[in-house]
C-alpha cells in the first residue's frame, strides 16, 4: 500500500505557482500602466496593490478557484477570473470612497488597470491550462480512477473523465458485479468492465487504485453502504456520484468532475489554499521551535548516550499520509529498540525503559526530533499520532474507518492527545476513542484548531499520566 499511494501532485504545485503569478500580475499591470501614462508611483499605489492582491486571493479562495481550477475549461476560467476581479474592483472603489482618497489617484490609470488586469490573468491561466494538459498527457502524477457501476450514470462519469484531460485522472475501467451475474455491456461503452466490486476493494487495498467514483443507482443503498464501508479500509479517495441518494454524510463535501456533481466521502482536507495554510503553519512554527530547542536537544542527546549504550536517536517505521511508509525520529528511551513485525507497547514499570528514558517519555521530550520530520514534510505538527505498522494492520480490521486517519500527515500532537487519549492503548475501547478524535480533527480542521491544539499541548499536554 505504501509507495503506491499518490503523492503531492504536480497540480498542487501548479496551483501554488498560479497564486504567486496571479498576485504578481495584479501588481505588475498597475506598475506597467503608471509607466505608460507617466504617473508618479507613491505609497498610495503601493497600498492599492497590497489590498487588491489580498482581496483577489481571498475571493479566489472563497470561490474555490484554485481547488477546482483543473476541472474548468478555459471559458469557465475566464468567467471565474472576471467575477473575482469584479469583486476586487467593487471593494477597491468602496475603499477609495470610504477613505475619501479618490483624488490621490489618476482615474485613467485606475480604469486602464481595471480593464487590463483580467486580460493578463486570463492569458496566464490559458498558458497554465496548456502546461497542465501537457504534464498529464505525458503521465506526470496521473491518478488511477475506478468507476463502481457500469450503467448510464457510470458511463456519464467515464465520458466526463475522458473529456476532461486537464484533471490528472486516468480512468482504468468499470467494476460491476454484472460481469459475472448478468449480461455483458456492449462494445461501444467508453471503458471495459475489469472486475467485480470485491475486485475493486482488493485493488484499492493493494494500492492499484487512487480514486473511486461510486456510480450506483439510488435503489442500491445497501450495496453503496457496504462498498463505502469496505473502502474505508483503504487510502483511496472515494466519491459518490448522486443519482440521487444521500445518507448520513455530515463530513461530505460537494465537488464536480467536468460539470458532473459528486460528493467527497473520504478525502484529505488539505488541498488548495488549505494545504498551503497547513504547510506554512508547520514550516513557520517548526522553524521557530527548532531554533529554541536546539541546545536542549543536544543536552537530551547527551543524557541518552550517558544513560545506556547505543545511539541517541532511533527511527521507527510508520504509515504516513495515504499509507506511505515513513521513518519517524525519536530519542531512544529503551535499552533495546524494537520496531519489527510485533511491537510491544511500553507499559508502566517496563524494564526496557531506562531511568532517563522514563523521564523523557513522561514529558514527551523523546518526541522532539519529530520536528525534523515536520520540516522534511513527512509529518505535521498537529495530526493523528503515528502508530506502529503492526498495530495499524491489527486495528484496521477491528475499527471501522481506522485507515481514514492516514488521509492526512501524522502529527507530533493531536486532538486525541490533548483530550487525554495519550500513551498506551491496551484495550480496543481506548484505540476506538483515539480514532474517533482523529477523525473528528480531520472533519473539522482549521488553522485555528491547529493553533488551539498546539497551545493546549504546551500548557497541559506534554506531561501525561498514561505516558510510560
Amino acid at each position: 500500500m505504501g509507495s503506491s499511494g499518490f503523492k503531492a501532485s504536480y497540480s498542487s504545485r501548479l496551483s501554488f505557482v498560479s497564486r504567486i503569478v496571479d498576485a504578481l500580475l495584479v501588481g505588475s499591470v498597475l506598475v506597467l500602466v503608471t509607466r505608460l501614462y507617466d504617473v508618479n508611483w507613491n505609497d498610495k499605489y503601493s497600498l492599492i496593490v497590497a489590498i487588491s492582491i489580498g482581496l483577489f486571493l481571498f475571493v479566489a479562495g472563497v470561490q474555490r478557484f484554485y481547488v477546482d481550477s483543473n476541472t474548468l475549461s478555459l471559458g469557465r476560467h475566464a468567467i471565474k477570473v472576471c467575477y473575482i476581479w469584479f469583486m476586487v474592483v467593487m471593494s477597491l472603489l468602496l475603499f477609495v470612497y470610504a477613505t475619501k482618497t479618490s483624488a490621490d489617484y489618476s482615474r485613467l490609470t485606475l480604469f486602464s488597470w481595471f480593464m487590463a488586469t483580467p486580460v493578463f490573468l486570463i492569458l496566464w491561466h490559458a498558458v497554465l491550462l496548456w502546461v497542465q494538459g501537457l504534464l498529464y498527457r505525458r503521465g506526470w502524477n496521473v491518478r488511477r480512477v475506478a468507476i463502481a457501476g457500469a450503467r448510464d450514470l457510470g458511463k456519464q462519469v467515464a465520458y466526463s473523465l475522458i473529456n476532461s484531460r486537464n484533471m490528472g485522472m486516468k480512468p482504468v475501467g468499470f467494476y460491476d458485479d454484472r460481469k459475472i451475474n448478468g449480461p455483458r455491456l456492449l462494445v461501444h461503452d467508453p471503458l471495459p468492465i475489469i472486475g467485480t466490486m470485491e475486485d475493486l476493494v482488493r485493488a484499492a487495498r493493494e494500492g492499484h487504485i487512487d480514486v473511486v467514483f461510486i456510480a450506483l443507482p439510488m435503489r442500491a443503498e445497501e450495496r453503496i453502504k457496504m462498498l463505502v464501508s469496505k473502502l474505508s479500509d483503504t487510502t483511496a479517495s472515494v466519491y459518490i456520484v448522486p443519482d440521487f441518494f444521500m445518507f448520513d454524510l455530515l463530513s461530505a463535501r460537494w465537488g464536480n468532475i467536468g460539470g458532473l456533481p459528486v460528493v467527497s466521502i473520504y478525502d484529505t482536507p488539505f488541498y488548495g489554499v488549505d494545504g498551503l495554510l497547513k504547510r506554512s503553519f508547520d514550516v513557520v512554527v517548526t522553524s521557530c521551535i527548532l531554533t529554541l530547542i536546539a541546545i536542549p536537544m543536544l543536552v537530551i542527546a547527551a543524557g541518552v548516550k550517558l544513560s545506556s549504550p547505543g545511539p541517541a536517536l532511533f527511527k521507527q517505521r510508520r504509515y504516513g499520509i495515504n499509507g506511505e511508509m515513513i521513518e519517524v525520529y525519536k530519542f531512544r528511551s529503551m535499552i533495546v529498540s524494537e520496531d519489527g513485525d510485533v511491537v510491544r507497547q511500553a507499559t508502566k514499570g517496563d524494564v526496557r525503559v531506562t531511568k532517563f528514558g522514563a523521564f523523557i517519555r513522561r514529558t514527551s521530550l523523546d518526541e522532539l526530533p519529530q520536528f525534523i520530520n515536520v520540516l522534511l514534510g513527512s509529518m505535521s505538527i498537529v495530526g493523528p499520532r503515528p502508530h506502529a505498522v503492526s498495530h495499524n494492520e491489527e486495528y484496521r480490521g477491528l475499527i471501522s474507518g481506522y485507515m481514514l486517519r492516514h488521509k492526512v500527515k501524522p502529527g507530533i500532537t493531536g486532538l486525541a492527545q490533548v483530550n487525554g487519549w495519550r500513551g498506551e492503548t491496551d484495550t480496543l475501547e481506548k484505540m476506538q476513542k483515539r480514532v474517533e478524535y482523529d477523525l473528528e480533527y480531520i472533519n473539522h480542521w482549521s488553522v485555528w484548531l491547529d493553533a488551539k491544539i498546539v497551545l493546549q499541548t504546551i500548557f497541559s499536554g506534554f506531561v501525561g499520566k498514561n505516558a510510560y
